[in-house]
């Protein structure tokens, strides 16, 4: 998949009605419904990548697999950010044969990205908001279920660092479409 060019970056947020990711002790299975899921499966497919961070791997235990029919003929690579080596190398992702998982010591988004064409960056907030500080994202994809969480759950952005509005990353957004009782919205970034 190589390429000298940027890759081409969707952030994937699956979260309540007020944007959060999970409760506080780190529950999230299953925020969205069955038809969401379904729906990341599909975007997964149409991806060379998919970059999370250990914390989601540690916290859920995720296959990150595109689960589709018929199945694509190949599995996108999974970019592992782990700074600390906290990897539990007995983790659903490697039962796979047919894909590779990278595993990244160092924070640095686009080195990790470096060298595929389409990437999917499913992951907490941390990770979310230093992929929009490094001005990477292209496209957001956003489900988001029927659910408020409140003040209990976890943010789907953490700190942007923002001292003004007008810093603010904007996105156009494109499309809206109902995911059974979920709602997917589409945006591209403007600036």
């Amino acid at each position: 998949m190589s390429t000298s060019a940027q890759p081409r970056v969707t952030l994937k947020l699956a979260t309540s009605l007020d944007g959060k990711i999970a409760l506080s002790n780190g529950q999230s299975k299953w925020i969205t419904g069955p038809e969401s899921r379904a729906e990341v499966h599909r975007m997964r497919a149409s991806h060379d990548a998919i970059l999370t961070g250990v914390g989601t791997i540690l916290a859920d235990d995720p296959e990150f697999t595109a689960r589709t029919d018929p199945m694509p003929e190949k599995q996108p690579d999974l970019i592992v950010l782990d700074r600390q080596g906290r990897m539990n190398m007995g983790a659903k992702v490697f039962a796979r044969g047919d894909r590779q998982v990278i595993l990244r010591a160092s924070g640095d988004i686009a080195a990790a990205i470096s060298g595929y064409e389409r990437v999917m960056i499913e992951a907490g907030g941390q990770i979310a908001a230093a992929a929009l500080k490094a001005d990477l994202v292209d496209r957001i994809v956003w489900f988001r279920a029927p659910k408020v969480l409140g003040g209990d759950g976890l943010s789907v952005f953490a700190d942007l660092g923002l001292e003004s509005l007008d810093l603010a990353p904007i996105f156009h957004r494109i499309s809206v479409a109902e995911r059974g009782d979920d709602l997917q919205e589409t945006y591209e970034r403007i600036r």
